[in-house]
């Protein structure tokens, strides 16, 4: 009986060639996960539509046929051709790997440093995501983030990348409107914005050297983003996140009256899941991050 190559039994021939390999309906069907006897009614049944046996049956163990044993070493090259050829084109795919990243550490740090990634590896394809602040693995919903904390996450693998500092910024035109600034105290004569909450400002001005000092006006504000358009607009001080403010610093766009630094007890790391690094993307988008921060002058 002929088989039709429109109706060759793959799945079948497959089941074969693993048996054959292995001379084992057992061994072959573990690496098939499928049963033992779906192993042997497969073979049967290919048997009986080609028409000749495959193997010989003994009490323990099979042996192949010569034809079995033609057939088996055509499959094993097939296979391996096939195979072969799908990991070429695999490995030429970009592989995507993502990453969370909150709005300062994204537009000051990680986002001009974008395009040197892309040309140092073209085989990844960079996804970032707006991040939030995360507890543990259950909110991670990306294969890396970089969060602002003590260096303790539930479940994730966590890297120092940067130490962070604080200082009063504000815009060149309030700066040369309010003439010589000599004194911390003299910045209560504007309009403190805040971040989140008034406990940095509260420290810095205490690290200052005038810690009961009363604030006239003050709002809140939650995206550091839109605090640094705040500033740059004259609406008041807020306190500059260093080094990533260093740039607009030395070219004039903003002004530090002082060069009094607060040092949070936080600092800026980068978190995957446990085990995420054995995957070869992950780990090379992981390293070279680090790398990049290792790279960054040391505060302090």
């Amino acid at each position: 009986m002929s088989v039709s190559t429109r109706r060759l039994p793959l799945t079948a021939l497959r089941t074969f060639e693993a048996a054959a390999r292995h001379l084992s309906f057992k061994d072959a069907a573990e690496e098939l996960c499928v049963s033992a006897t779906t192993v042997s009614n497969q073979i049967r049944q290919l048997e009986k539509d080609c028409g000749f046996r495959l193997f010989d049956r003994h009490t323990r163990a099979v042996t192949l046929t010569d034809t079995g044993r033609s057939l088996a070493n055509v499959l094993t090259g097939a296979f391996d051709d096939i195979r072969a050829e799908l990991e070429l084109h695999l490995a030429s795919q970009p592989k995507t790997v993502t990453i969370a990243v909150g709005p300062i550490f994204g537009s000051r740090w990680l986002g001009p440093r974008l395009s040197q990634f892309g040309r140092e590896h073209p085989g990844i394809d960079l996804v970032v995501h707006h991040g939030t602040r995360i507890t543990g693995a259950e909110q991670l919903v990306t294969d890396l983030v970089v969060d602002w904390g003590t260096g303790v996450w539930h479940d994730l693998d966590a890297t120092k990348l940067l130490d962070a500092r604080y200082s009063p910024v504000i815009s060149p035109e309030v700066s040369a409107e309010m003439g010589p600034i000599t004194e911390p105290a003299q910045l209560a004569g504007l309009t403190i914005i805040h971040q989140h909450d008034r406990s940095e400002w509260r420290n810095w001005f205490a690290l200052a050297g005038c810690p009961d000092l009363k604030i006239k006006n003050e709002i809140v504000v939650v995206d550091s983003n839109m605090v640094q358009r705040a500033v740059k607009d004259g609406q008041g001080a807020a306190l500059g996140v260093f080094p990533f403010m260093d740039a607009e610093v030395r070219k004039g766009q903003m002004v530090k009256p002082f060069d009094i630094d607060l040092a949070p007890s936080r600092a800026f790391f980068l978190l995957c899941r446990r085990g995420a690094l054995s995957k070869k993307s992950i780990r090379t988008v992981h390293d070279w991050i680090v790398s990049q921060a290792l790279a960054e002058p040391q505060i302090g």
